[in-house]
């Protein structure tokens, strides 16, 4: 294995995997004690109302907005490296479009809906208004393009420090809305105000970089793909796969909530919280991967190579996050969160074959895009989908939380089997092709 690090792709994937790890070893810390001084404060129900709030405004956002940072990628770097000026601003210049209109869309959407079907969800009437308010955040929630231009500078090193801005500041802030006792309403607006401060540095970074390389001029937002070989079709591939990928976490929590309690949403949160944290060695490669396999041909080894590598070094690190999961998971639950979240555990323990899924399987995407079929991780999340809500009712009512931890999991499965098929047939086409 001393030979892989050779590679320079790899090395390059592992350095700026090492900034975001930092990053979120730092966030991770964070939201862990926001998580745990929020639930202590509010109680199990309270806490679980808050979760429901933002899971909306997550799904709303997850559910419609483009993933445009992969056409800043897409598009944008290769006209940069061909000199083409023009071509890098018509690629920025669309995803900037997709971002404000898919978040003007996804806002009004959201608050028209919310009266409709808050009832569903446990949502009481008074939370109501705060909840359409909360929505408010969605044209900036997510900065795709501004991620995009971060991403395409290899500029990882402001990401991974912009990913520690949110998650901080709310811990902060919910120790002293601790301290104070302050009530449900309070926590609502600290979540507004550190999603809203995180997402404004992000465009804040982004611009900064594109006026200090000389190329902030001549940007303007539009919804034209002029001159971007099939950019709409790319846009609305990667966002229907990325909306179905961004909006299972929230969706679940809120199929939680509308199928037992806000009180099981609350404990389901923070199951997937600490299971979420095995995956995080996982989610550092991915972020980093995308744009390094893009830069490669894929008609040579190096990108399977590459990918076969990530892989292995994804697993093994998630084995080693697992473990400490499975070892201390119980005990931090009693710490953190108190007896009453002591509930959460048997769901968790399901929870965790989630993030040992995805370590085998986050290049799978990338390498689709990379030889040109592009619609088939939508297709696979699509068929997981279907798998997931098919499943989720009859295990969460038959099953409770547990059921439901099962039907995530399967779900993920499925989308993870019709990927790997589909890879591995490119693989042998490109072979003998």
């Amino acid at each position: 294995m001393r030979h892989w690090f050779q590679d320079r792709h790899l090395r390059s994937l592992l350095k700026n995997t090492s900034y975001l790890a930092v990053s979120k070893g730092i966030a991770a810390i964070g939201g862990l004690v926001t998580l745990a001084f929020a639930g202590r404060s509010l109680g199990v129900v309270a806490f679980g109302l808050l979760i429901l709030i933002h899971s909306y405004a997550q799904a709303a956002s997850g559910l419609t907005k483009f993933n445009s940072w992969q056409v800043v990628v897409r598009y944008g770097g290769p006209a940069l490296r061909a000199g083409d000026e023009a071509g890098f601003r018509r690629a920025l210049g669309f995803a900037l479009g997709l971002d404000l209109a898919t978040g003007v869309a996804a806002m009004a959407g959201a608050m028209l809906l919310l009266p409709l079907i808050a009832p569903a969800f446990g949502l009481p009437d008074a939370l109501i208004t705060p909840t359409i308010l909360y929505c408010l955040l969605l044209p900036l929630m997510g900065a795709g393009a501004a991620s995009g231009v971060l991403r395409l500078f290899d500029r990882f090193d402001l990401l991974a420090w912009q990913g520690t801005v949110t998650p901080n500041l709310r811990a902060v802030l919910t120790l002293v809305a601790w301290w104070q006792d302050w009530p449900l309403l309070a926590f609502v607006a600290i979540w507004f105000v550190t999603d809203l401060i995180g997402d404004l540095v992000t465009w804040a970074m982004a611009i900064r970089e594109l006026r200090r390389r000389g190329k902030l001029k001549g940007i303007r937002p539009s919804l034209s793909a002029r001159g971007l070989e099939r950019g709409w079709p790319f846009a609305v591939s990667i966002n229907l796969n990325s909306s179905l990928n961004t909006a299972w976490g929230p969706i679940a929590r809120l199929i939680v909530g509308a199928v037992l309690s806000p009180a099981a949403a609350g404990l389901y949160r923070v199951a997937s919280s600490i299971a979420d944290a095995a995956q995080k060695p996982t989610d550092f490669l991915n972020k980093a991967f995308y744009p390094e396999v893009m830069r490669l041909d894929h008609r040579d080894k190096a990108p399977w190579r590459l990918m076969v590598r990530t892989m292995v070094l994804s697993a093994l690190a998630a084995l080693v996050a697992l473990a400490l999961v499975l070892v201390g998971g119980e005990w931090l639950l009693r710490v953190a969160f108190g007896e009453a979240f002591v509930g959460a555990y048997g769901v968790m323990i399901v929870l965790l074959g989630v993030p040992l899924l995805m370590s085998v399987s986050f290049p799978l995407p990338a390498m689709l895009h990379a030889v040109g079929r592009v619609n088939v991780p939508l297709v696979a999340n699509m068929i997981g989908a279907a798998a997931y809500v098919g499943l989720v009712f009859p295990l969460a009512e038959r099953f409770g939380l547990i059921g439901a931890g099962c039907a995530f999991l399967a779900g993920r499965m499925v989308m993870m089997i019709v990927m790997a098929l589909a890879v591995a047939r490119e693989r042998r086409r490109i072979k003998n092709g």
